[in-house]
């Protein structure tokens, strides 16, 4: 009933807009409407690229996240864009699984468990503050009394998504961590299925608790103020491998080559450097699946 409760409360805050764009499972968005000027060839002149982002952040938030870097690709490829969204990680793993997608953007949770499936490949990898590497934030309200995440226990908490590494399984290990069992650990928990509705959920009392993508949180303090006010951050994880951007197994080579080859020369490029310096990249690069370890040992040890 708790649970009811909050999400009842929770989108009423977000207001109608927002939950008819959730309650479509699809988003797609085409690229040659909204950005007609180097997207004009007849049919049949461009190729057309299927590009799939997890639900790191919501709907709108996502397209204008990565609108320019998309449409920078269509650009250097003469590529029309078909981008897609699904609600949760596992259906964009699943459009992965079956070949219905050229290239994703994924959480490094999800890239995990497809790429130990043999689904998946690894193309490259953002470097943010000179690492390739990420942090959970664990964030409470800042008038809350909560300054550790001992202090949780018996409080509301939510997390983003099933298979999220900073939204969920990092939190599962802080848990198995204080040998407490998730089940009984919180008062009530509940799935924003995104970082900054989760960031939404703590700022305004919804939930006295979450885990979040620090690099989310750290864009929105630099570009959106006001959507981390009243948030406190209580804990930084240690480092985990970034998420990354991977390709399906079976994409062709060539499609493959092309797509690196953009994604490692974007920061040579005057226009390329300015789209990333609003993303908070320095540049990509060659990811190593090694960096991805310390996630899969977590996520053995929290199943355990």
């Amino acid at each position: 009933m708790k649970l009811i409760v909050y999400l009842a409360m929770f989108l009423l805050f977000l207001g109608c807009n927002y939950s008819k764009q959730r309650d479509t499972k699809t988003t797609e968005i085409d690229f040659l409407k909204t950005k007609p000027n180097h997207l004009t060839s007849s049919p049949g002149e461009t190729e057309k690229l299927k590009v799939a982002v997890s639900a790191i952040i919501t709907p709108r938030e996502t397209l204008n996240y990565y609108k320019d870097l998309l449409n920078y690709i269509t650009k250097e490829l003469n590529y029309e864009i078909e981008f897609k969204q699904r609600k949760t990680y596992e259906e964009v793993n699943e459009l992965l699984f079956k070949n219905e997608v050229d290239l994703a953007f994924i959480c490094s949770g999800a890239y995990v468990i497809e790429k130990d499936k043999n689904n998946i490949e690894l193309l490259v990898v953002p470097i943010s503050n000179g690492k390739p590497f990420y942090q959970a934030y664990i964030i409470v309200h800042e008038s809350s009394k909560i300054t550790s995440f001992e202090e949780l226990k018996g409080k509301s908490f939510t997390y983003t998504d099933p298979m999220s590494n900073t939204g969920k399984l990092y939190a599962l290990k802080r848990i198995k961590d204080l040998g407490q069992n998730e089940d009984a650990y919180f008062k009530s928990t509940m799935y924003s299925n995104a970082h900054d509705n989760s960031m939404q959920l703590v700022a305004k009392k919804i939930v006295e608790g979450a885990t979040i993508d620090g690099l989310i949180y750290d864009y929105a303090a630099k570009y959106y103020p006001e959507k981390v006010k009243g948030i406190k951050i209580i804990e930084k994880s240690e480092n985990f491998g970034i998420p990354p951007i991977v390709v399906p197994t079976e994409l062709d080579a060539i499609t493959k080559q092309k797509l690196k080859k953009i994604f490692l020369e974007i920061h040579q490029d005057s226009v390329g450097k300015k789209i990333l310096d609003k993303l908070m990249i320095d540049r990509f690069e060659e990811g190593k699946d090694e960096n991805y370890n310390s996630i899969r040992k977590n996520y053995v040890y929290t199943k355990q």
